[in-house]
């Protein structure tokens, strides 16, 4: 997800997509344990991600 469309989310979008794409990067990160991935690069992707989330409501909380 880009930057800009996290800016216009509200929080609870916010909330959702972020337990949403923690548990995705924790199936993700199963799943490569158990069997290499294809693109190993989705994981840092969606790392990269659920950091973008997070900070973006800690953001908002410290306004």
């Amino acid at each position: 997800m880009k930057k800009q469309e996290i800016k216009q989310m509200s929080v609870e979008e916010l909330t959702e997509k972020l337990a949403e794409f923690k548990k995705q990067h924790a199936d993700l990160k199963m799943a490569h344990f158990v069997t290499p991935l294809e693109n190993p690069l989705q994981i840092r992707k969606v790392r990269r991600t659920v950091a973008r989330l997070a900070t973006e409501l800690t953001n908002r909380e410290n306004q």
